[in-house]
């Protein structure tokens, strides 16, 4: 997308005006976005975009800025601009671009399909949706597709290139029956083309969030109090991804502003819990080839039999933490200089089944679905609400129950944390930090936490 000489003569301006490292970052996407409600077309957008960033290290401190040109006297202009205050002239030889190798992640695989037919499936999940439930009174649909082309030079002579496609959905149900009312959604994605349409059960979806509607609509409000629960697979990994994830990333550690920022060795977490944030998973949402520095991808285990093992490391917390770059430096795009960010982060399975952490508990909550929350990344304190819950008597899932929220820290649920089921799997999200907004998956199998702080309205 860019020829190489031009960004050869960004890069020798840059280390000729006293910088110690170069990058240049260009993009160019395309994105296609569909919005389906009362059962029909609402919106549709389309179109391209392009840019380049470019960002200088001197030292500890990066600078960064970027244009939608591609023409290299305003490339110069745009790093001379940025080198103002620390420039120091030096003399500088040019520099020659390799390529490296890298392994390929593989994507579901694209093919040309009209506007007509991606709107004829999502009338159809419409009906199919409505069908399930008289009480079913909205449907609201989103379809998006992306595909980013990246392009990355950087001062030590890499020149990476790599193509990401993505393609997710979004499904809201809404239930009313006179005052009550509840909604249910499942919002699936993937690494990959209008293939992965063909792999969604249409039935599945239509029934999971119309039978998540109407049991909310019709459940009890929650009991509040100290109490164990059982947070079910899929996306209950978001409250590890937000609670614990963020703190691992030198983003956090490198300011201190995170509970584990010195705990690297240490126990954090039950013996019982392993965790990764993995970018080589085929097809998974979050999954990258080379992150936005160029550095391919790779399997980070964060936390092993309860041990803090690694953090999740940029170039730039690299330089400041001396942790060693774990090919995570993510961004949303050439707008944003790159950070240190999660991908795919999910606890690992462990031995159990889902009906012995059930089982277990005299009493308590059966969290099934998670919805959003807070965190405050200094501290690990939280705040997430449960999407979908159960009371748990006897060792048995009983009642429905809706208004409840798990209140707690990272730190204390994790070493809470007794029995981990062997059914993890996985759930697509947009995860917002200082970067920008990314595609990241979370995930876990079901987990028994012995005890936390459940708030609830009920009597």
């Amino acid at each position: 997308m860019l020829k190489p000489e031009i960004a050869q003569s960004v890069i020798h301006e840059a280390l000729s005006l006293g910088a110690d490292f170069c990058d240049v970052f260009v993009e160019k996407s395309s994105i296609e976005d569909l919005s389906f409600n009362s059962s029909q077309v609402k919106n549709v957008r389309s179109g391209v975009d392009f840019g380049i960033g470019v960002r200088l290290i001197f030292g500890h401190k990066a600078i960064y800025g970027y244009t939608n040109s591609d023409q290299a006297p305003d490339l110069i202009a745009l790093t001379q601009k940025l080198a103002q205050q620390f420039a120091q002239p030096t003399q500088h030889t040019p520099l020659n671009f390799k390529t490296r190798d890298y392994q390929q992640i593989s994507a579901l695989a694209d093919k040309d399909v009209p506007l007509a037919q991606k709107v004829a499936q999502l009338k159809l999940l419409d009906s199919k949706i409505r069908a399930q439930s008289q009480f079913i009174e909205q449907v609201n649909l989103t379809f998006m597709q992306r595909t980013q082309t990246v392009e990355i030079f950087d001062s030590e002579g890499l020149h990476m290139q790599d193509v990401r496609p993505y393609i997710r959905f979004g499904v809201r149900s809404y239930a009313k029956d006179g005052s009550q009312q509840a909604t249910g959604s499942w919002n699936p994605g993937a690494r990959g083309g209008y293939e992965y349409v063909s792999q969604l059960n249409f039935d599945e979806i239509a029934d999971y969030v119309a039978r998540q509607a109407v049991t909310i609509m019709r459940a009890q409000n929650c009991p509040a109090g100290k109490m164990p629960v059982v947070i079910d697979n899929g996306f209950g990994g978001v409250i590890f991804h937000e609670a614990c994830g963020h703190p691992l990333e030198t983003t956090s550690v490198e300011k201190k502003a995170s509970v584990f920022w010195d705990k690297k060795g240490e126990m954090i977490a039950h013996e019982c819990l392993s965790a990764v944030d993995d970018g080589t998973i085929d097809d998974l949402w979050g999954s990258l080839s080379l992150d936005d520095e160029g550095m391919p991808t790779q399997k980070t285990q964060l936390i092993k039999n309860g041990r803090l093992e690694n953090f999740l490391c940029d170039r730039l917390g690299e330089i400041k933490t001396g942790h060693p770059r774990t090919g995570s430096a993510r961004r949303q795009s050439y707008k944003f200089a790159p950070a240190s960010r999660m991908r795919n982060t999910f606890i690992e399975a462990g031995p159990h089944k889902l009906e012995q952490l059930i089982a277990s508990m005299p009493e308590g909550l059966y969290a099934k679905a998670m919805g959003g929350g807070s965190v405050n990344p200094g501290t690990g304190e939280f705040n997430f609400s449960v999407q979908e819950g159960y009371l748990v008597k006897d060792g048995k899932i009983t009642e429905p129950v809706k208004g409840a929220t798990l209140i707690g820290r990272g730190e204390e649920i994790m070493q809470n944390i007794s029995m981990v089921a062997d059914n993890l799997d996985y759930a697509a999200g947009m995860c917002g930090s200082v970067s920008g907004g990314i595609p990241v998956t979370v995930g876990q199998p079901a987990l028994k936490v012995d005890e936390i702080l459940v708030g609830g309205s009920a009597a």
